[in-house]
């Protein structure tokens, strides 16, 4: 039987939505499938007939959530400037953060607490910073970051200090002084600036 008109897209991600803000606030544990259909001013049979049980909605929000992060990266395309892609994507990072809170604290929180619908990690959240990884490398063919550093590793440090960042932005704890957009950007800048710089060699992920 066709679904009804009614239970469209636009419904499932008002839900998805609402349960995100649910879930950021008081945990899975506070989803209540009937409470969400009231906030959203629609019927539990919607709720059900869009997501099955409160396993598919969570496991939904946790797809949604990628799907939006993976979007915002994919829309950085590659320049001839690479080290200044680096930049960009970690721009892009914070961007997809500040705009989508409660579905970013989904995104990279623990699996099984939020939404423990079963399976793995999407690839694309396991090795998020792959992007990186090609635009470190292009880099450095380009001259830009120097041979001996291993690509992994200058990746992985930017999409933590991203990380790091934009969790003093979302708990509320950046310094006021140094709060918003710009400084995140020149630190960022600061960081691959250090990595252009440098020549020594750092061991790889696999070898440590």
């Amino acid at each position: 039987m066709a679904r009804p008109k009614t239970h469209d897209e636009s419904l499932r991600l008002r839900l998805l939505h609402r349960a995100a803000a649910t879930v950021f606030d008081r945990g899975t544990a506070a989803l209540s499938l009937r409470q969400l259909a009231a906030d959203a001013k629609t019927s539990t049979t919607a709720v059900y007939s869009l997501f099955g049980s409160k396993a598919g909605l969570l496991g939904s929000l946790y797809q949604e959530a990628v799907r939006l992060f993976v979007e915002r990266l994919a829309a950085v395309r590659p320049t001839d400037d690479p080290a200044g892609d680096v930049i960009r994507i970690g721009l892009a990072y914070r961007e997809y953060a500040v705009a989508n809170p409660h579905l970013y604290a989904i995104l990279f929180s623990d699996r099984d607490t939020q939404c423990p619908s079963g399976g793995d990690r999407p690839l694309e959240v396991v090795e998020p910073y792959r992007p990186l990884v090609d635009a470190v490398r292009r880099g450095q063919r380009a001259g830009q970051f120097g041979s001996a550093s291993d690509p992994e590793v200058v990746a992985l440090s930017v999409w933590g200090m991203a990380h790091g960042l934009v969790s003093l932005v979302l708990s509320g704890n950046e310094p006021p002084q140094l709060a918003g957009a710009d400084c995140y950007e020149r630190a960022l800048r600061a960081l691959v600036t250090g990595w252009r710089d440098s020549e020594e060699p750092v061991a790889g992920l696999a070898a440590s």
